[in-house]
């Protein structure tokens, strides 16, 4: 953000490294202040101000719900390196030149902040604020926003475990009993990251007599908390669909996948915002109410190495397979049609016209034989392979 009036030229913040998308706990925010004028200015004080909140505020009926908390603060006074000044603190700036003050803070160990995040009815956001006082003048201001990120691995034991759940429900017409449709779902973890395919199984019954649908769906669950009050919003990320299931039928799903979007990892550490994921595995039912199961979803962030080193393990021994693949010798290409020398030109069309159908079969026509000529010889086995070669099992 730069602000400029008749005198101040240029006045921003500057991070050192503008390519860096995320800061992590523990870890040091450095940037500068730039300031250019365009006529002589005195200045009294450079201060700089790091702060990372979170808000949120809506509407509860005719009450306002606000509540804001506080995650980091950091105040410093700049000072401009081998530049002089006054008796009072002051510094005299002067067209034509750049000045800038250097700043440096280091954020607070992992765990005691959040990662940055908006949301419908509040946000957690970092930022750098300076203030540039002049001398019977008011005080300028500019600021800088940066992201940061808390780590969430997924590789623990927890989140690495199968999950899964068993859902039915009774459907009536006119208060008549109509069957059921019933539903069992697993996934194989509940960590994942952004880009992964989750895998269900799952087996769909249905002894109503009504066509139903099987469906599944990634939603997010935000949690916003303000003066003892609470509001949920929910929203569907990305969904997936299976085949109509007819009366007295079921369906299975073996290794369905659902491919998780590009969102922001599960925030379970702030006390007034909580965003959490869960998979929808429901059945669409005409004229009813959907029967939904839910495995919750915990989304970690990239980067983290998020497969166990026994998925580790298994991806090594796929790329082994497939590297064997290689040195395999396949056969050669099959001969060509192009070396047959008969002609094969047809001299009459395959099927008759009707006025050559006779009288007494107006129905059935006669269409004349023809005979394709035989393929090429052609053998899969190349003399040079070696005997012993073997060729791998297609999983």
């Amino acid at each position: 953000m730069v602000a400029m009036t008749k005198k101040v030229k240029t006045f921003q913040v500057v991070l050192s490294d503008p390519c860096k998308s995320f800061y992590c706990g523990g870890e040091r925010v450095c940037g500068r202040v730039e300031v250019e004028v365009t006529e002589a200015l005195r200045v009294s004080a450079v201060k700089i101000l790091a702060l990372g909140r979170a808000k949120v505020e809506y509407a509860k009926g005719k009450q306002r719900c606000r509540q804001e908390a506080e995650y980091l603060r950091h105040e410093e006074v700049l000072k401009l390196s081998e530049q002089p000044t006054d008796t009072d603190g002051s510094v005299l700036l002067r067209p034509g030149n750049k000045y800038e003050y250097s700043f440096g803070f280091d954020l607070p160990q992992q765990g005691q902040l959040v990662s940055s995040y908006k949301g419908k009815f509040g946000y957690v956001q970092y930022f750098v604020k300076a203030m540039l006082e002049r001398l019977q003048q008011p005080t300028m201001e500019c600021r800088k926003s940066f992201e940061v990120e808390e780590p969430l691995d997924v590789n623990t034991p927890d989140l690495l475990s199968p999950t899964g759940g068993m859902k039915e429900k009774k459907v009536t017409c006119m208060f008549i009993p109509d069957g059921q449709v019933s539903l069992n779902a697993k996934i194989d973890r509940r960590g994942f990251c952004e880009g992964e395919d989750i895998c269900i199984n799952a087996k769909f019954e249905n002894t109503c007599s009504r066509i139903v649908i099987p469906k599944a769906a990634i939603i997010a669950k935000q949690t916003y908390q303000a003066n003892g009050r609470t509001k949920v919003f929910r929203q569907k990320l990305s969904s997936v669909r299976g085949n109509h299931i007819i009366s007295g039928m079921c369906d299975a799903w073996q290794g369905k996948t659902i491919r998780v979007p590009k969102l922001k990892p599960s925030m379970l550490g702030c006390n007034m915002i909580r965003v959490e994921y869960a998979l929808m595995i429901y059945v669409h039912i005409p004229g009813s109410e959907k029967l939904i199961l839910e495995l919750p979803l915990v989304i970690g962030t990239a980067g983290l190495g998020s497969r166990s080193s026994s998925v580790s393990s298994y991806d090594g021994s796929v790329s082994t397979a497939s590297q064997s693949w290689v040195s395999l010798r396949m056969p050669s290409n099959p001969p060509s049609y192009c070396d047959i020398t008969k002609d094969v030109r047809l001299d009459q069309p395959l099927t008759p016209l009707l006025d050559d159908v006779d009288c007494d079969s107006p129905i059935f026509m006669d269409a004349p034989g023809f005979q394709f000529p035989q393929p090429p010889a052609y053998t899969e086995t190349d003399g040079e392979c070696n005997a012993n070669t073997r060729m791998l099992p297609v999983c």
